[in-house]
């Protein structure tokens, strides 16, 4: 499993709650494939969609108390190529229980699509739905400053970790 820097933006107790989780998520849409057990046609989820449910479990961390009431999530995509369709299904389906207790509760969103050839992620900016306006501007700070630090080639640092271990918030220091 590799992780980075994304852990010094998690800011998952705060309000409005901040998480970056790296990796490009699948189109929920295209996320199934078809195979035969036992002979018969079966729908399973696609390698790509296994893999990043797994690693978003491993990087994005569990709020003490979950969102309940009617919810704003703000998030941009960086996908590694132009292919990918903006899907944002399968993010909000993974931080059900991670950050609200369902994903019903997600009334407003607002999703951008980047691009991000050796670094896709995807950041993530919720709060109740009465700080919409702020969930939406916090995410845009974020990822400008963001997107113009890797226009001057600012490398993110790597650190592996063993699949078997949880990802937990560690302090920029410890980076």
């Amino acid at each position: 499993m590799i992780t980075n820097q994304a852990e010094t933006h998690n800011r998952v107790e705060s309000d409005p709650c901040i998480i970056c989780v790296y990796g490009e998520p699948a189109s929920k849409a295209n996320s199934r494939a078809f195979v035969r057990i036992s002979g018969k046609p079966r729908m399973i989820k696609s390698k790509k969609a296994l893999k990043y449910v797994r690693d978003f479990d491993m990087q994005c961390p569990t709020r003490r108390e979950l969102f309940e009431g009617d919810t704003a999530i703000a998030m941009k995509i960086y996908y590694a190529s132009r292919r990918p369709d903006l899907d944002e299904s399968l993010v909000l389906d993974l931080l059900q229980g991670k950050v609200y207790k369902n994903d019903r509760c997600v009334k407003s969103k607002y999703v951008e699509w980047g691009l991000s050839k050796k670094n896709p992620r995807v950041f993530m900016v919720i709060s109740s739905i009465d700080n919409k306006d702020l969930v939406r501007d916090t995410l845009i700070e974020l990822v400008s400053t963001i997107d113009n630090k890797e226009l001057v080639n600012t490398p993110l640092k790597l650190v592996e970790e063993k699949e078997d271990t949880r990802c937990t918030q560690k302090n920029s220091s410890a980076m």
